[in-house]
């Protein structure tokens, strides 16, 4: 429990920035009207893809034998390639409804 007081202590900056980020991107989010909701989602999770050169680039320096590191960096490209690939595919549907019969 005193690692962990420690560490808050040591990182205060960190925390009031990540709660100062959530209250934002609430407001941010919340001021999109529901008609671009799904469409901004989207885009967002295709831009996600830096998440996945992220995951592989952490993955490549990992120690061989780590095999907890390498099934998380394993889990991250995973889910951020599901990510990339839902976003591209609601984006590819959006553009169909807009497209002449």
């Amino acid at each position: 429990m005193e690692q962990i007081i420690t560490f808050v202590s040591e990182h205060r900056e960190m925390f009031y920035f990540i709660i100062l980020s959530v209250f934002v991107g609430v407001e941010v989010i919340g001021g999109v009207p529901t008609v671009l909701h799904t469409p901004l989602m989207s885009g967002a999770n295709a831009i996600h893809g830096v998440v996945i050169v992220g995951a592989i680039y952490v993955m490549l320096h990992v120690d061989p034998s780590d095999f907890y590191a390498l099934a998380l960096g394993f889990l991250a490209v995973l889910l951020g390639t599901l990510n990339v690939v839902g976003g591209f595919v609601v984006t590819d549907r959006m553009l169909e409804m807009f497209k002449k019969k």
